[in-house]
């Protein structure tokens, strides 16, 4: 199935959400020659570290994306404020539902129905409104998700995750946190891959299958 996905979207609450949890498999959809887009709705400026200036994550993301073999004109950045999108619900499901009649992805990854970050919430709220057309993933925040059902494993070779890490280390202003750690992202594919006996994967909720 994942072979005959060749427009893959990648819905971020924040920016480094989508590499955070799909980041390996978006180099892996890359490497197939499937076209990716990524979204991000925020640049989380009032999240950031002192120091760094307002337009940080930003450029962050760019970086990062680019590093995952995304192309720039693949890549949106919008710039809710952090912690609003309740307050935007509406705005987000529009742009999502243009995004569904100007593109029609084959498949969407965005948070889980099950992610306690109430921007996080809304996205996957809004995603399955607006693509529940198509196949949609929800990847995993493991600090975020208290409930999550292990339903779909992608397997991962080592420079798909070598990308994500190396992605990943491109946020600079976010290294400050604990699961930034590289070895964290590591053992966490790691541990995954075991699981269904594969060296690495990604896991993931399935909400639609059309294929």
């Amino acid at each position: 199935m994942v072979g005959t996905w060749q427009r893959a979207l990648v819905l971020a609450p924040h920016t480094d959400d989508g590499e955070f949890g799909c980041g390996g498999t978006m180099a892996r959809l890359v490497e197939q020659g499937a076209e990716v887009r990524y979204v991000a709705f925020s640049i989380a400026t009032k999240s950031l570290p002192e120091g760094f200036p307002p337009d940080t994550l930003s450029r962050e993301v760019r970086a990062a994306t680019a590093v995952l073999g995304v192309a720039e004109e693949s890549l949106t950045v919008h710039d809710f404020e952090v912690r609003t999108f309740p307050e935007h619900r509406q705005d987000i499901l529009e742009l999502l539902i243009a995004l569904w009649e100007e593109w029609k992805p084959d498949v969407v990854f965005q948070p889980s129905l099950h992610d306690v970050h109430q921007d996080h919430q809304v996205v996957a709220a809004e995603g399955l409104r607006a693509f529940k057309r198509t196949t949609v993933l929800g990847y995993e925040i493991p600090w975020n998700n208290f409930d999550f059902t292990y339903q779909a494993y992608l397997a991962l070779e080592k420079s798909h995750v070598e990308k994500k890490v190396t992605a990943l280390a491109e946020y600079a202003s976010q290294q400050h946190r604990r699961y930034a750690d590289p070895d964290y992202v590591w053992n966490l594919a790691r541990a995954h891959g075991i699981n269904v006996n594969r060296e690495y994967a990604e896991c993931f909720q399935v909400y639609r299958i059309v294929a």
